[in-house]
């Protein structure tokens, strides 16, 4: 096992497996990382297409979760306790802009759109906020939907400010001016979930209003993250169901970084993260190499 792998293992209290068959069995439940997994491709626009985002195995998968959303003990545990570093983030992104830090941070201005909502952990935190005016949260997911719908009901003051659709980005109107679009747009834990991340980011790009932010979280795709997602919090430390991790659609920030910079976006802001037991969420400079990393790029004014 390499210094890196080792020092994984201690961290989140992993000892070696026990058996030959209980290693055979890990094995046999994912595969390995390959050097021949090809990267993030951004496939060029096909005429009439009738491209989904939509992968009917991920909405199966995550209806079988939906009772579990709002138990901060459940599955969607890791969820909950990434949910104030999220904020944080965004935050961060938005002072980073004086003019943002001179009007939308004072009023409740901000618009948001938090596609693949799933229960509703950010879009009921971010209608809280003060400075929030409104959050279209959307998902395909009906069951994932219903629980957030639900959940919601229980606080009569998101009412007028939070709104559920079970939609799809492809399903969803693309604002007819562009100062109609968002001043946030989230994909939080979404795009790892994607087939076609290229076309899906295209169908994105339009919701974000000029000077907003498309921000998402997201995965590295590296022998440490198949390590960690994969095969310790998945199999050895059911942390996170089992199957909710495909180690090929992962994404590394160098991929996004490029495919923005080619249309023209302002230079993206990255925070690497990793999950400590006891802890919670902490950031971690240059952890976006290896594993979890927050993603956030402006659309020019």
């Amino acid at each position: 096992m390499s210094t890196s792998l080792r020092a994984s293992s201690r961290l989140l209290g992993l000892s070696r497996p026990r058996t030959a068959a209980f290693t055979a069995t890990l094995q046999a439940k994912h595969t390995r990382p390959s050097a021949s997994t090809k990267p993030f491709q951004i496939a060029p626009p096909r005429c009439h297409s009738t491209f989904s985002s939509v992968n009917p195995e991920e909405v199966s998968h995550f209806n079988a979760l939906a009772s579990e959303w709002w138990d901060p003990h459940g599955s969607s545990r890791l969820l909950h306790l990434m949910n104030p570093i999220r904020q944080d983030f965004i935050r961060s992104c938005l002072q980073s802009q004086p003019e943002t830090k001179a009007s939308a941070l004072q009023d409740a201005s901000l618009t948001y759109l938090d596609i693949g909502c799933g229960g509703g952990i950010f879009a009921e935190s971010a209608a809280r906020l003060p400075t929030t005016k409104h959050v279209t949260a959307i998902d395909p997911t009906p069951s994932v939907l219903a629980v957030a719908k639900a959940h919601a009901k229980k606080d009569p003051s998101l009412s007028a400010k939070l709104s559920y659709k079970q939609t799809s980005i492809e399903e969803l109107p693309v604002p007819q001016d562009p100062r109609d679009g968002y001043h946030v747009v989230s994909l939080f834990e979404v795009i790892e979930h994607v087939d076609e991340p290229g076309p899906f980011l295209e169908r994105v790009r339009p919701f974000v209003r000029p000077g907003g932010w498309l921000v998402m979280s997201t995965i590295a795709r590296t022998w440490v993250s198949w390590f960690t997602t994969n095969l310790v919090a998945e199999d050895l430390l059911r942390i996170v169901p089992p199957g909710t991790h495909d180690w090929n659609k992962y994404i590394n920030e160098d991929e996004l970084r490029r495919f923005f910079l080619d249309k023209g976006w302002d230079s993206p802001r990255v925070m690497g993260v990793v999950y400590v037991p006891g802890l919670g969420w902490k950031e971690v400079r240059g952890g976006e190499k290896v594993g979890n990393y927050f993603f956030a790029v402006r659309r020019s004014e």
